[in-house]
């Protein structure tokens, strides 16, 4: 490196680690005041995990065995087949604390998403030989809203933890290969392992990265048999969940879930979209778009092509914003503190030294992504067009409505609900919910497409005909209907809700009300001859009072 390098240090290893908490503590800052935002604006966590904690719930009433399904979610319940270390984690954490779901699903994934931040930071710090850019990476990772909407969120309880081994591993790897270290191969396996055990996705991530960390640093016979024992060992290390699975459904269950979530290689229009530069987007999408291209730029020019090389296969690979920005993170950090600060340092008519320039890095990058993760945090971004970001797909009026309905209708009773509640319906009320694409991956691309389609199609009726209409075109026969009020989101979109739907139905012959609060009302769906004016299975009632059990 040059002179003009801002970002030159001597390693870590030379100075000790008592400096590290140091640099890192910026990025901790910041994801510490994120999640406290987050917290005070959501009483409630941020889309859904009920078929998550219900899963844990499952396991710990087996004993820890895993189990063949996961009941009340449609009819006749999902294979189980998730990779499960996270489950039984939250199983554990709840016979041992004694801690409601929601609580759970509110804390855990936050508290993660600060612990990932160490491995960040000790990935950039060793890949870019710097600790200010290991610094100013880890502070873009801990801010950037695509991280935290997979993360800090309530499906962060698996997708956080994935993320911590994945990348805890990758570091790993670098170490392993660049370094020649003998040492981090089993660190690298049990990594590997636990990644596999929590998530695909992120255990593609991984593969991905190990192979290209291969290719950059120990295209040898041993590097390859290195990167062999990672690999199978920690698929063989997993077998005690992937052969009872394939026992219990065979192996057609994790081949018909491929795709169905975009899969791998879905990463083309991603691309394309850094391609082809939408002048009209919002200011941060141009950001984005642009500041790691330049990077790239940057770092094509000096000859350095792992990070380029990364970033692209990452983006061609998955597609997933949450993957492409962490790696361009390490982009960025490279561009403003080996190519802009050495160019402000020329320029500047004010003498600006080495640490002052990585100081004004530091500050800007938290100030601007304070205060944008902040608002994203809070739900106060506009981020699904016109909808706000990290909705609460339930609220206290709905978790009302479900304890009556497990207290007041009978454990066989089936349910229609609309909008996003319904992902919680199933745990929180130990009913079985008929329409819904959760879980349903597993049975394969074609049940899922029509639970999906369905479940849109019945959230977005405004009509007792319409729902009427719909449900009977695919011969669902609820025994009631759940249907929010006012404001509330489909698959993360927010909707509002007017008052013909429920007078449409409080009119239809074939409805009756059994239970409405200020946010809900449910339904219980008459057959024909109690629609005639036969026999009921009980008064109308509000307010919470049952009408029947």
């Amino acid at each position: 490196m040059t002179e003009q390098n801002l970002a030159q240090k001597t390693t870590v290893r030379e100075q000790g680690y008592k400096r590290e908490f140091v640099w890192l503590a910026p990025a901790f800052l910041a994801s510490v005041v994120l999640f406290y935002f987050y917290l005070r604006a959501h009483p409630y966590p941020s889309f859904g995990a009920g078929l998550y904690l219900l899963i844990a719930e499952r396991i710990s009433e087996l004993g820890y065995a895993l189990p063949e399904t996961i009941p009340y979610y449609t009819k006749g319940g999902v294979p189980f087949a998730y990779p499960p270390l996270m489950f039984y984690a939250v199983a554990v954490i709840r016979d041992l604390t004694g801690l409601d779901p929601i609580t759970i699903a509110r804390l855990l994934p936050g508290v993660v998403s600060v612990l990932y931040l160490v491995p960040v930071y000790l990935l950039a710090r060793d890949l870019l030989d710097s600790r200010p850019e290991a610094a100013l990476a880890s502070l873009v990772v801990a801010v950037s809203p695509p991280v935290l909407q997979w993360h800090i969120s309530a499906g962060g309880i698996v997708r956080a933890p994935a993320f911590l081994f994945a990348l805890s591993g990758i570091y790993a790897g670098v170490r392993l290969y660049r370094d020649r270290d003998q040492r981090w191969v089993v660190p690298s396996l049990a990594l590997f392992t636990l990644t596999v055990l929590t998530h695909p996705l992120y255990t593609a991530f991984f593969a991905l990265s190990y192979f290209l960390l291969f290719v950059a640093f120990d295209r040898t016979l041993w590097g390859l048999v290195r990167g062999a024992i990672v690999g199978v060992g920690g698929i063989l290390l997993a077998a005690p969940w992937w052969a009872q699975v394939m026992a219990h459904h065979g192996v057609d269950v994790f081949t018909s879930a491929a795709g169905t979530h975009g899969g791998i290689g879905g990463g083309l229009k991603t691309l394309q979209a850094f391609a082809h530069l939408n002048l009209h987007g919002a200011l941060v999408e141009q950001i984005w778009a642009v500041v790691p291209l330049l990077g790239i730029a940057y770092l094509l020019k000096e000859g350095r092509y792992f990070l380029p090389v990364w970033f692209v296969a990452v983006v061609l690979a998955f597609g997933k914003a949450r993957l492409s920005v962490t790696v361009g993170a390490f982009i960025i950090a490279v561009l403003l503190l080996e190519a802009v600060g050495p160019w402000l340092k020329r320029e500047s008519p004010v003498r600006v030294g080495r640490r002052g320039v990585v100081t004004a890095a530091l500050v800007l990058i938290a100030t601007v992504g304070l205060a944008g993760g902040a608002m994203y945090a809070t739900g106060a971004v506009d981020a699904h067009a016109g909808s706000p970001s990290l909705p609460q797909f339930i609220t206290h009026d709905d978790v009302q409505a479900m304890e009556w309905v497990e207290e007041n209708t009978k454990p066989s009773a089936t349910f229609v609900v609309q909008g996003d509640a319904a992902e919680w319906f199933p745990q929180q009320t130990h009913r079985t919910m008929l329409v819904g694409p959760w879980g349903v991956e597993w049975k394969g691309h074609e049940p899922y497409t029509r639970q999906l389609s369905l479940f849109r199609d019945i959230s977005w009726c405004n009509s007792a005909h319409c729902m009427s209409k719909t449900l009977a075109a695919e011969n669902v026969d609820p025994d009631y209907i759940y249907l929010p009020k006012g404001k509330f989101t489909v698959r993360g979109m927010q909707y509002h809700r007017t008052s013909k739907l429920a007078m449409s139905m409080h009119l239809s012959p074939k409805y009756r009300t059994v239970y409405e609060n200020d946010g809900v009302i449910i339904f219980e769906v008459l057959g024909d001859e109690r629609a005639s004016g036969g026999q009921g299975s009980g008064g109308q009632t509000s307010g919470g009072q049952s009408p029947s059990k």
